[in-house]
């Protein structure tokens, strides 16, 4: 007699495989990445620093109107920078700001016997630097914001996938998606660095049980030989470019929150044609429920619904199956097979945390222009992904992994050196610059990879329990990189040489997973523990 699992395997094989309804179903997840990559992502410009001046004045008299003909006057009001022409100043006020110094991001004036009077900013791009002068003293901040952001998503990494288990993939997939539009509109409207440091925490909530579901949610409904599509489209790095293109034509940190809340609002239509997950239904004994999707699935994609009369039996003959049992972390834990797995694949969730979000975040930190980086950081991904399904389906999941661990440990390792050694500035800038690039390729790629091995390491009943686990232990990363990025500033080369080495130990955890291509995903805890099971049968 088949298993639960492999019976399942044959019935969605039998509704047509990868038809019409799994377009629908992937096309409305794909549509969806919007909310989840503009929320994460949306920091590397909103936490940007424009350029900006301390402001000094070295002058102990400063003449009147009176003492200068028309012309001077027009002279220095057309040599006046536009910041000195903003308020409302009398012609005195002008010229004195004639008089006055100014440093380029400088928290202290060169000049021995004056303080900073005042910092001015380039207002050709409004983030929260300039909203409420973020620098110097206050320069911890930005990258607060993003750590507390980041807390969020490990919280609800947890908490998101215990509740996919037990109430359901769907229903925790659309609030997660209804959190992260109503707090990003909330932000747009911030009035405080405080304020949107809380509304950057439920966004961060929102953003992780995201994260928890949507994956396992599409792999159950996906053949064994389609698991990967879901990684092989470049969604998330198509919506990283349309965010910087969008970045470059608002230039504005609150129109880009009220747009990302407004786009993510829109997924919420999807809600009628995004099923249950079967597979949840039967796991937990929901078999009508799960009848009627199916007959859904077969509709849809013009096959006549399998026969699911022995489903029943199936269940009933199945010494594996433990109907509507709740399910919680500590199963994870008490499976010597998940644990040890759970701790090598952890490795590598948390190396990927925080190498992918401590390049994207130190984006300004590299020559050129801001926005066309932002750009070039994200289309990078792009050939990374695509060659996750072929690769994957060809060396298997866990030489795909290591082999791109090594690529972005190497790169990683360019960049620092690059950024430590003493040459000429312009190779020194391209070099760094080409390495960033290689290096987020590889990172991408690799945490592509674990995502699509790790999914299928757990078993159904807590597939979305230990992918929220792995969830939360990549923000554990990211918490961390935002902090790095700082640093960095100051001591170029500490971010990446830390990146080279979480990236290469990854790289040796990935050959101790157990292969999992063309394998059966699993349904129950007991399939992954038969050992176990018989022992205790024995006793």
């Amino acid at each position: 007699m088949k298993s639960i699992s492999e019976y399942l395997e044959n019935v969605l094989q039998e509704t047509g495989g990868f038809g019409k309804f799994q377009f629908l179903l992937h096309g409305s997840i794909l549509f969806s990445k919007v909310s989840i990559t503009w929320s994460l992502l949306i920091m590397a410009f909103a936490g940007a620093a424009p350029d900006w001046w301390c402001v000094y004045s070295n002058a102990t008299h400063v003449p009147a109107v009176s003492n200068y003909s028309a012309i001077e006057v027009a002279t220095v009001k057309s040599a006046t920078p536009t910041y000195r022409t903003m308020a409302n100043k009398t012609d005195d006020d002008k010229l004195a700001d004639y008089y006055v110094n100014k440093a380029y991001k400088t928290c202290s004036p060169p000049s021995n016997n004056s303080v900073c009077q005042k910092f001015i900013f380039d207002d050709s791009m409004k983030t929260i630097i300039n909203e409420w002068g973020l620098i110097c003293d206050e320069k911890w901040v930005t990258a607060t914001v993003s750590s507390i952001q980041m807390a969020g998503l490990l919280i609800s990494g947890l908490l998101g996938g215990q509740m996919a288990d037990l109430l359901g993939r769907k229903p925790t997939f659309f609030l997660s998606i209804l959190i992260m539009s109503a707090s990003n509109i909330v932000a747009g409207f911030s009035q405080s660095w405080l304020m949107f440091a809380v509304t950057r925490f439920i966004i961060g909530l929102g953003c992780g049980a995201y994260l928890t579901v949507f994956y396992t949610f599409s792999v159950e409904f996906t053949p064994t030989k389609f698991r990967p599509i879901q990684l092989f489209i470049p969604d998330w790095s198509i919506w990283a470019a349309l965010l910087g293109l969008c970045s470059y034509l608002l230039k504005d940190w609150r129109s880009l929150h009220i747009l990302t809340g407004v786009l993510t609002g829109l997924s919420l239509f999807s809600w009628w044609i995004v099923p249950e997950s079967f597979r949840w239904l039967v796991s937990h004994d929901k078999l009508a429920e799960a009848d009627r999707i199916i007959k859904k699935i077969a509709r849809l994609n013009n096959h006549p619904k399998p026969d699911l009369n022995k489903l029943q039996v199936v269940v009933e003959a199945d010494v594996t199956f433990q109907g509507d049992r709740k399910y919680t972390f500590l199963d994870l834990i008490r499976s010597r097979p998940l644990l040890i797995s759970s701790i090598l694949a952890g490795v590598g969730w948390l190396s990927c945390g925080y190498a992918y979000y401590a390049i994207s975040y130190s984006v300004d930190q590299l020559s050129g222009n801001l926005y066309f980086n932002m750009f070039l950081l994200s289309v990078i991904d792009i050939p990374a992904l695509m060659s996750i399904w072929y690769l994957s389906n060809r060396l298997g999941r866990r030489w795909t992994c290591l082999g791109y661990f090594v690529i972005g440990s190497v790169a990683c390792l360019g960049v620092a050196i690059s950024q430590m050694i003493d040459v000429d500035e312009d190779l020194q800038k391209s070099l760094i610059n080409g390495f960033a690039l290689a290096a987020k390729f590889g990172v991408s790629a690799s945490w592509a990879a674990i995502i699509a091995f790790t999914t299928e390491v757990y078993p159904t009943v807590v597939r979305n329990i230990g992918y929220g686990t792995q969830n939360s232990i990549s923000r554990i990363g990211a918490l961390i990189a935002p902090q790095l990025v700082v640093l960095n500033k100051d001591n170029p080369g500490v971010m990446y040489i830390i990146c080279f080495v979480v990236t290469l130990a990854s790289a040796i955890t990935c050959l101790l997973l157990k292969e999992t291509k063309d394998k059966t995903i699993s349904d129950n805890l007991e399939e992954v523990v038969p050992m176990n099971r018989k022992r205790n049968e024995s006793l």
